[in-house]
């Protein structure tokens, strides 16, 4: 963190020292006499929920300006596909033959971070939500390669605390999957969806609206294993209903490799603006 610029004001953090100081007495130990900003319970109140959407807006986006990181690509993949080293523990077969994803999204996080190393890590960080499965994997690639990688974790009740490949600095814990979800997108140069569940598929489909409906500028949006994809979304059945327009199946591309993605990465021209809002 960088340092507070000088103030002629008294410091918040030594009013804070001072206030477990003063005499106890009844009036000091009452909720009321607590300073607002080191008060908890009153900043938990339902009426402080806008704060507390500000207070998670502001934090990651500081630290990240304090970092100098200006792009990011966002890895989103489920959190229970396991390292091929211990496939024998996944809990159906099925997860244990999407193991190969993590090696997948392990090798793909590498490659982009030594790239983004000849940057100074200002550009394209990789970025996860900051637990195990695939985002382990996405960590601990740009782990490997000597760089950095954001977490962006979020309380859950069984999950999940960050993996030990975050860079710790930039390990984000968050209440409001709201605010989580704009901090994936603020920086991306690129979104590549890996197997996974409804928090994947959630991810998927809410940043792929954003693109359909003009309200963020299109990347390369990957979707890694075309088997898995086209076998749990019918993409060209949504298509012939008229759900969504035949043009909407260009938002995306299908990639297995990480080489692949890459290449699609590194050579990719933004596309022209769409000329009107499709249905969605």
């Amino acid at each position: 963190m960088k340092e507070d610029r000088l103030s002629p004001f008294r410091d918040a953090h030594l009013d804070r020292t001072t206030a477990a100081h003063v005499p106890d007495t009844p009036q000091t130990r009452a909720p009321a006499y607590r300073l607002a900003f080191a008060d908890n319970d009153f900043l938990c109140r339902d009426e402080l929920r806008p704060v507390r959407l500000q207070l998670e807006l502001l934090k990651p986006q500081m630290f990240l300006d304090e970092r100098g990181i200006e792009s990011t690509v966002v890895l989103f993949g489920g959190a229970r596909i396991p390292d091929p080293e211990h496939k024998d523990t996944a809990r159906t077969k099925t997860l244990a033959e999407l193991s190969h994803f993590y090696d997948v999204a392990r090798d793909f996080a590498h490659q982009i971070t030594l790239r983004s190393v000849q940057s100074g890590c200002k550009e394209n960080v990789i970025v996860t939500g900051g637990g195990p499965g695939v985002m382990e994997a996405g960590n601990r690639g740009a782990h490997d390669a000597g760089g950095i990688s954001i977490g962006l974790n979020i309380v859950l009740p069984h999950e999940q605390a960050p993996n030990g490949y975050v860079t710790p600095e930039l390990s984000f814990n968050f209440h409001y999957f709201a605010i989580r979800k704009m901090h994936f997108l603020m920086r991306a140069r690129a979104i590549c969806i890996f197997p996974g569940g409804f928090g994947t598929l959630d991810e998927m489909f809410e940043s792929l609206t954003l693109i359909q409906t003009g309200r963020m500028e299109r990347v390369p949006f990957l979707l890694f294993g075309r088997a898995f994809w086209e076998r749990v979304i019918n993409w060209d059945a949504l298509a012939d209903a008229g759900t969504i327009s035949p043009s909407d199946l260009d938002l995306f591309r299908f990639v297995d490799t990480a080489e692949d993605a890459v290449q699609i990465i590194e050579n990719w021209e933004p596309a022209p603006p769409r000329d009107s809002i499709p249905d969605r």
